[in-house]
């Protein structure tokens, strides 16, 4: 096996890890949680931060997922979590998009809870990034057409008015970026 297959195979195997130990955390708690006061914190803060500071955010965020390639969306269905690839991003009219196939579990899944999270993983395995909030669906052609115009590989699996391409904004959004060496960093948008 290639040393490149093998380092490769480890960084999917830490994020899954990862996953699996943060939906397991998650399936813990009590339905109704009390939020901490550092959650409120962030909501707050979120409310009050500038339009060009949420944007800034959400360009640094966008960087990121794409200097990893890859990236892990964890969603659930009921009280058991899925974890899943995805590999697509974009800004579009001032709104982070994902997309995927609505004939997917996926999409079934986010459309009956919009709640996510996403983590990415650096190539450094180092350095990584856990982004959540909700996920709003966005019938917009112009939308879906501007995601197909920047990612051509998908124009042969999806067309815009196809009434299975799905694109999806993130609303409400947590990043915290985080590290071995560093402590944590969060910002909202």
């Amino acid at each position: 096996m290639s040393t490149n297959h093998t380092t490769t195979m480890k960084k999917i195997y830490l994020v899954f890890a990862m996953l699996l130990a943060l939906a397991a955390c998650q399936q813990n708690k009590p339905a109704e949680a009390v939020k901490s006061e550092q959650e409120a914190n962030v909501e707050t803060v979120a409310d009050t931060i500038s339009n060009e500071t949420k944007m800034a955010n959400m360009e640094e965020v966008q960087a990121y997922l794409k200097e990893c390639g890859a990236f892990f969306i964890a969603t659930a269905d009921g009280d058991q979590p899925h974890v899943r690839p995805f590999g697509v991003s974009e800004i579009i009219d001032g709104r982070l998009y994902i997309m995927t196939g609505k004939v997917k579990d996926v999409y079934k899944q986010m459309a009956a809870n919009g709640k996510f999270e996403i983590c990415a993983l650096k190539p450094s395995c180092t350095e990584w990034m856990r982004l959540s909030g909700t996920l709003v669906n966005d019938e917009t052609l112009s939308v879906k057409e501007e995601f197909l115009n920047r990612n051509e590989g998908l124009k042969a699996m999806y067309k815009a008015d196809d009434d299975n391409m799905a694109v999806l904004y993130i609303t409400n959004a947590t990043a915290r970026f985080c590290s071995f060496s560093a402590p944590e960093r969060r910002v909202n948008f």
